[in-house]
């Protein structure tokens, strides 16, 4: 097919003038812009998405979907509640769990925890906690066993590991004949859990739910329900209808209202984060502005001889207007490869710059996970490149109706 003339002179003014043939030096530096901005606005977005989901998984994987409590005393009948549970048809499942303060004790280390006491045949289905176990399975919990699973910052700050014993106070007190002392019981270390969330492989210990009721002398009777929904993001809505259902007189909570604050400012982040990155390519654009008046100076006889040969204004608009669609569709398919290429490795690339420079450059106790996990969502990666696409477009208007306006006769007069 034969190649529309305003296409063949944009693709003909974007080449040096030289016998090479090569794309110009500020064709080039536009080009580069645009890839450039668009690559770190897709790596900047595909880490914060890796980020906020890897933390979601994190911490579901411990903190359940949404939680029923008894009202300031244990719950009566959390076997009738279960029942009651588990025959919906969006609770997928539910345990029991005993759950209290406490404080680890390994000879002369100390740490404050958050103690829960669970159920090893019923854990599994609402918590991955049996996949975080360094060895072994929650079988190390049965009854009776007193055996403690911890994790790891918590066993590295109390310098212990699997068999060696500590012991565990809770927040309740015993009354003997020498006075108030704090209840306790020794404790074996079953096993290492890693969360990879610093907050729990600091402060959460796991114990049998039957040591639980002991310990903390609620007479078997559970503190509450963890309940496993189908949709994790209607856990609010759904354990509010069971609570009603149940005739109320109970505490619930879920996951969304424990770390609503947390996700919704990293959703503020993230939404700053493409404003601000948008920006930039915005800026690059105007390079590509910049570079098609120079050209339409530079070709102006060019335009003179096409409108004296009956070119219309509207051709000449898009022998410019294609140059710069030309720029924006090659810059944002370079970025598109870049910004790919180094989101997949960003996870690799901090490792190695942690080993060159013998620095710890994510901290879980400070960024709550050790990692730099990325997650590339096509939508965001397809806006991005359209955005890019669209600016560099919006970017030739001006210069395009400058060619267009062009007299013929004046141009000519002084070439």
């Amino acid at each position: 097919m034969k190649q529309p003339y305003e296409i063949a002179l944009a693709a003909r003014y974007l080449r040096s003038s030289n016998r090479n043939g090569f794309i110009s030096l500020i064709s080039v530096a536009s080009i580069s812009g645009v890839g450039l901005a668009v690559a770190v606005l897709i790596i900047v977005l595909s880490v914060m998405n890796g980020f906020e989901s890897e933390l979601q998984r994190r911490i579901l994987g411990v903190v359940s979907h949404a939680s029923v409590f008894g009202i300031d005393e244990p719950l009566k009948d959390w076997e009738d509640l279960r029942e009651q549970a588990i025959a919906r048809n969006d609770i997928s499942a539910a345990a029991p769990f005993v759950e209290g303060q406490g404080m680890l004790v390994a000879g002369e280390s100390i740490a404050g925890i958050n103690v829960r006491g669970i159920d090893i045949a019923l854990e599994s289905q609402v918590s991955s906690i049996e996949g975080l176990l360094r060895a072994g399975d929650l079988e190390v919990l049965r009854s009776g066993s007193y055996r403690i699973l911890v994790g790891s910052s918590l066993a590295d700050s109390l310098n212990v590991g699997i068999g060696d014993p500590v012991v565990l106070l809770i927040a309740q007190a015993t009354v003997t004949p020498v006075g108030i002392l704090p209840r306790m019981r020794t404790f074996t270390v079953g096993d290492i859990f890693e969360a990879g969330i610093y907050e729990y492989d600091r402060g959460l210990a796991f114990i049998s739910m039957e040591d639980a009721t002991k310990l903390f002398r609620t007479e078997g009777r559970a503190t509450g329900l963890r309940l496993a929904v189908k949709d994790i993001y209607f856990a609010s809505q759904v354990v509010r209808e069971f609570a009603v259902e149940t005739g109320g007189n109970v505490y619930v909570t879920d996951w969304t209202r424990q770390y609503s604050n947390f996700f919704r400012s990293i959703q503020l982040t993230k939404n700053i984060m493409f404003v601000l990155l948008s920006l930039v390519i915005l800026v690059a654009t105007f390079n590509i502005v910049s570079t098609l008046v120079m050209v339409v100076r530079d070709k102006r006889g060019d335009v003179a001889i096409l409108r004296s040969m009956g070119a219309k204004s509207l051709s000449i608009m898009m022998v410019f207007a294609s140059q710069g669609a030309f720029i924006g569709l090659v810059g944002a398919g370079l970025g598109l490869v870049l910004g790919l290429f180094v989101a997949g490795q960003v996870e690799a690339l901090v490792s190695v710059m942690e080993s060159w420079f013998g620095i710890d450059l994510l901290s879980a106790e400070v960024y709550l996970i050790s990692d730099l996990p990325t997650q590339i969502r096509i939508k965001e990666v397809a806006g991005i490149c359209l955005i890019a696409f669209i600016l560099a477009v919006l970017a030739t208007i001006y210069p395009a109706i400058t060619a267009a306006r062009q007299r013929p006769s004046e141009v000519l007069r002084y070439e």
